[in-house]
């Protein structure tokens, strides 16, 4: 069998994406969620801060910071989407489709570090142990969510959908 023939469209395919998968630099991924973070901290930090200072329990108070981390990180993409022109209802659409598994895996990680780091939740906003606490587990989720990025972008998804809006 001729080498032309062992080669079947799934191999071909494969080669596509792992080519792709080069094509992204680590630098276009890390920017993507840094694009990403800075959505999230802002609502994650306002959520945090609401809910430990109303003494809400711990689940109320994840529960406030990750829906205003996708409200923050929604309205951040959909900010420069709507300024290159597009109708509000296609720049949700687009913020949905860019930020949607980012700002997931990144409310996953750095609120299971939040509710892992004991003393964290419980410090209050006052306490150095909140903010040390806050800002290690916000950078353990950029860490964790770069490599998630740079696949996604690889395959066209992701933050690669919001790219031909940019100025």
């Amino acid at each position: 069998m001729s080498d032309h023939a062992m080669h079947t469209g799934h191999e071909h395919h494969g080669h596509d994406e792992a080519a792709g998968w080069r094509s992204v630099s680590w630098g276009m991924a890390a920017q993507a969620t840094l694009h990403c973070l800075i959505g999230c901290a802002i609502g994650e930090v306002l959520g945090m801060v609401i809910g430990t200072s109303l003494g809400l329990h711990d689940l109320a108070t994840v529960a406030l910071a990750i829906a205003l981390a996708f409200v923050f990180g929604y309205a951040l993409t959909m900010r420069g989407v709507l300024r290159a022109g597009v109708p509000f209802r296609n720049a949700l659409k687009i913020a949905l489709a860019a930020d949607t598994i980012s700002i997931a895996v990144m409310e996953v990680v750095d609120n299971a570090a939040m509710l892992s780091i004991p003393g964290a939740m419980e410090a209050g906003v006052t306490s150095w142990v909140f903010w040390v606490s806050l800002a290690g587990a916000l950078a353990l989720a950029f860490v964790v969510t770069t490599p998630v990025n740079r696949w996604m972008i690889a395959r066209g998804k992701g933050h690669a959908v919001v790219h031909a809006y940019h100025h």
